[in-house]
């Protein structure tokens, strides 16, 4: 936990980062006009070999329960032609909570989709792939302009763009840097990046809020799905050695374990696992950890650090993925924060201390910016645990989890 005077040194640094910060989160139709006559998208590209694939696709949906995803026509036949990961859960409710863990490994007690602008000196994943130039890239459907950061577009009438469902523009370390925000675009330029051979090695895309399946249902989105990956399954560019990951932000029902239908296509997935089922136990932090894994990065120091990789990435790195205990396991709150609305969770000024020295799954320490950033501080909770818990809220605790060592040796414990 923090010191006192810790906590008001790190307050004061993320004040000021906060003060550098222009954006609103309702720009005025000229500006957006002006900005999308001028704002050119940004591109890069790199070739940085993986372990186990050169390409990662994150694809989310909206709002469904394991089962109705499981009934519906076409995501099925979808699975079948790759891995269905069975055992994956979302991090918490609602939407922005889940979408902020992807990238940044936490969730700052965050149980809303409000307007946030999260301090500089928070890492994220971009952070991760820079430490290696790995080109990155997001993909919003709607998305006005590259970069637009207000809170959705268009401001008023039916759903498209919405700024809860876009990872990377939630963090001023994107947003303060020009050529980082270039690279969140829409998708228009998915297809030019797509027929240019110019796509990312890692991308986010989200559909809009009617394709996501938000604002409609699990069968709209669903057929959204098959219309959209079919054909680029076919394209050998955007498949070979590419792993593509189809999943959702979170369950629809609120009372239920947050499991939700994931699977894994593209040319990276092993063939000896295609059209079966891993029932090894993944989360949205699970993802961090294994890009991690695959293309030698460092941790965040958050909860990818003790997240599982996925299962033949964990056999090529030699790292035991821990079992489980879900029967007592809901994942449907966060644990207190700065973010928080003293709603779904509790209101704390604090911002949580990741590990700075840990051993994380992936194997490659902890992200240097972070270990010079909260040198000296305590971490706030206990990162190296598979799932996220809190002792203090009673989140997710008294959940079992244990693994057995290459040397017999067994290790166990329980979220206390």
């Amino acid at each position: 936990m923090f010191t006192k005077q810790s906590l008001v040194t790190l307050l004061g640094g993320l004040s000021l980062a906060v003060a550098q910060t222009t954006t609103e989160e309702y720009p005025s139709l000229a500006e957006i006009r002006a900005a999308q006559a001028t704002v050119q998208p940004y591109s890069p590209v790199s070739n940085v070999k993986g372990l186990a694939f050169n390409r990662f696709v994150n694809i989310w949906l909206e709002n469904t329960d394991f089962d109705a995803a499981a009934a519906t026509e076409h995501l099925p036949v979808l699975a079948k032609k790759g891995l269905l990961l069975n055992n994956f859960w979302a991090i918490t409710h609602p939407s922005e909570p889940n979408y902020c863990a992807s990238a940044a490994g936490d969730t700052f007690g965050m149980d809303n989709d409000d307007f946030h602008q999260i301090p500089s000196n928070v890492s994220t994943i971009a952070d991760l792939f820079d430490t290696k130039n790995i080109a990155w890239g997001e993909y919003q459907e709607g998305l006005p302009y590259p970069g637009y950061q207000g809170y959705r577009y268009p401001e008023s009438g039916a759903n498209d763009y919405v700024r809860k469902h876009n990872p990377l523009i939630l963090f001023d370390s994107v947003t303060e840097d020009a050529l980082r925000l270039r690279q969140i675009k829409n998708f228009s330029s998915f297809y030019d990046d797509l027929e240019n051979h110019r796509l990312p090695q890692y991308m986010f895309i989200t559909p809009n809020m009617t394709n996501d399946g938000h604002d409609t249902n699990i069968t709209f989105s669903g057929d959204w799905t098959w219309n959209f990956l079919s054909e680029l399954l076919e394209n050998d560019y955007f498949t070979k050695d590419t792993l593509i990951m189809l999943t959702f932000d979170e369950t629809g029902t609120y009372e239920i374990g947050n499991n939700i239908y994931t699977f894994l296509l593209g040319g990276a997935v092993p063939d000896d696992l295609l059209g079966t089922k891993d029932d090894t136990f993944y989360t949205h932090y699970s993802v961090i950890a294994s890009l991690s894994a695959n293309w030698g990065l460092p941790s965040l120091g958050r909860w990818d650090c003790g997240a599982n990789l996925f299962s033949w990435l964990a056999k090529k790195t030699g790292y035991v993925n821990y079992e489980v205990d879900t029967s007592n396991l809901y994942m449907n709150e966060t644990h207190w924060g700065p973010l928080s609305d003293d709603d779904y969770s509790e209101y704390y000024a604090g911002w949580p201390v990741p590990t700075t020295d840990a051993s994380c799954s992936a194997g490659n320490g902890i992200l240097s910016t972070v270990k010079k950033t909260y040198e000296g501080l305590t971490a706030t909770f206990n990162y190296t645990t598979p799932f996220p818990y809190d002792s203090r809220s009673g989140n997710n605790v008294g959940v079992k989890y244990s693994r057995t060592l290459k040397n017999g040796k067994v290790e166990s414990g329980t979220s206390e």
